[in-house]
């Protein structure tokens, strides 16, 4: 079997949805900036990239209509190059670049195009006509449990307390601050101009503005997290302050083959090893990284001493504390620059966004090895695997 390798890693910054600074950005620009900034760092020729794959939780409206596809030629791409949009709820950007890697790993492909876009502010969790279906819900009605009552449970159910989940809250916003500070994202970001409208002297002036930096994270104190009420269940642990920001973004990746990187001449970022997806009970959908991550390490022959670093999705402190616990991870390994409570969860981009800043930080840190990990609504888990060279 052929090797697939990521060329290059690259995102947008992450911004809240509805009062971020993209409120007012599509997310198919988002997207076409990200791509267009991806062919700039590599000298790709474009009509050498034989599909485009984007993740997308709610492929509709302004994320609609393919996006994958609109996304490629709104990009300048020629007609020739095909595009598709894949849905796996959070975990569609790795869904998606995995997707990309087996293709050339079959070898029916030497590069593509493969990450994920969510505009949480233009369409809303549920999307814009939620419709359950009947059937399930009569004899599965948690089969639609709403994500923050799946953290409530798993709260619950594995007794993790509001303490510990606020500690862990805490402790992302700080580390996400910190690598900011220290200008950790500064290579895997992409730029995105917007347009500002502000009131100058009674008079409304338009101009631009360069986001070049997630403005999620925010200075914090157990004090102020310990105020804050669950939104989701009466006394319930699960806060704004211990769960994942919605947030507005993309992020893409070029994974290729072997010969195609012999044809550019340039070093890969990382190989890619091995991806694999389990299902677990709906109620309590925050436990699925705790057994794809198992899965994916029996899939590529290794054990879990030899993964140097984790991104794990904080969709919520409450499940990512019990994934650590099961899983018996240290948090010196896993989400070094901090995660989705702080720098947020863009739905379809999140698996894109982590494996971008997962292998930034290998670069930094000289590590090995490295894996993705995420829950998934619905009640599943997804885990990737990636080896630096």
């Amino acid at each position: 079997m052929k090797q697939a390798y990521i060329l290059k890693a690259v995102r947008t910054p992450g911004c809240k949805a509805n009062r971020g600074k993209f409120a007012n950005v599509r997310p198919d620009h988002l997207a076409t900036v990200a791509l267009k900034g991806l062919l700039d760092k590599t000298g790709i020729q474009p009509e050498s990239i034989e599909d485009v794959i984007l993740g997308c939780s709610f492929p509709e409206a302004e994320q609609g209509m393919n996006v994958g596809r609109m996304v490629a030629l709104n990009a300048g791409l020629p007609y020739q190059v095909p595009g598709q949009t894949v849905n796996r709820f959070c975990s569609s950007g790795l869904q998606s670049v995995a997707m990309a890697a087996e293709r050339i790993m079959a070898g029916f492909a030497d590069c593509i195009v493969a990450g994920g876009v969510e505009s949480m502010t233009c369409v809303p969790m549920g999307g814009n006509k939620y419709a359950a279906n009947p059937d399930l819900v009569s004899h599965w009605p948690e089969a639609y449990a709403s994500m923050g009552i799946t953290a409530e449970n798993v709260a619950e159910r594995y007794n993790i307390s509001r303490e510990d989940q606020d500690a862990f809250g805490l402790q992302s916003n700080e580390r996400a601050l910190a690598a900011i500070e220290q200008g950790k994202f500064r290579d895997e970001i992409i730029p995105v101009e917007v347009e500002r409208t502000r009131v100058v002297d009674n008079e409304l002036v338009t101009g631009t503005e360069i986001v070049d930096i997630d403005d999620g994270p925010r200075k914090t104190s157990p004090e102020k997290m310990a105020k804050l009420k669950s939104p989701f269940k009466a006394g319930g642990s699960v806060t704004a302050g211990n769960s994942s920001q919605m947030t507005d973004g993309a992020a893409l990746t070029l994974v290729v083959s072997e010969a195609c990187l012999k044809k550019v001449k340039q070093d890969p970022l990382a190989r890619f090893v091995a991806f694999d997806v389990k299902g677990c009970p709906p109620e309590v959908m925050g436990i699925g990284p705790s057994v794809a991550i198992p899965g994916v390490l029996d899939k590529a022959g290794l054990k879990q001493e030899d993964i140097d670093l984790y991104e794990l999705n904080e969709a919520f402190a409450s499940q990512a504390l019990y994934c650590l616990r099961e899983l018996g991870l240290s948090q010196e390994q896993v989400n070094l620059n901090g995660g989705a409570i702080a720098l947020g969860h863009p739905l379809g981009c999140t698996g894109a966004k982590l494996t971008t800043t997962l292998l930034h930080e290998m670069q930094r840190r000289k590590d090995r090895f490295g894996i993705v990990s995420m829950c998934i609504g619905g009640g599943m888990g997804a885990a990737g695997i990636f080896e630096r060279l």
